[in-house]
């Protein structure tokens, strides 16, 4: 199986008032899915970094889990065992 050839990019980084930043071009916001004011989720991993985009609608289911987790740990502890 051919395993896809990564797509690289040179990104420079820019200063910001007090922080640092990158731009981001129209080509690249449209493989991620995602516009100008968008979430973007940054994964640092043994390879690298990995850009995508974020999901409202999960975040929130995500929230609510863990907010349900923390309501319900001994029930949880309980069905582990």
């Amino acid at each position: 199986m051919n395993k896809p050839v990564p797509r690289t990019r040179s990104l420079k980084i820019i200063k910001i008032g007090n922080s640092a930043g990158i731009i981001l071009s129209k080509e690249l916001l449209a493989s991620l899915s995602a516009d100008i004011g968008d979430e973007i989720s940054l994964t640092i991993n043994d390879d690298g970094v990995t850009l995508t985009p974020v999901d409202p609608e999960f975040e929130e289911e995500m929230r609510l889990a863990r907010q349900i987790m923390q309501e319900r740990v001994k029930v949880l502890r309980e069905l582990a065992k």
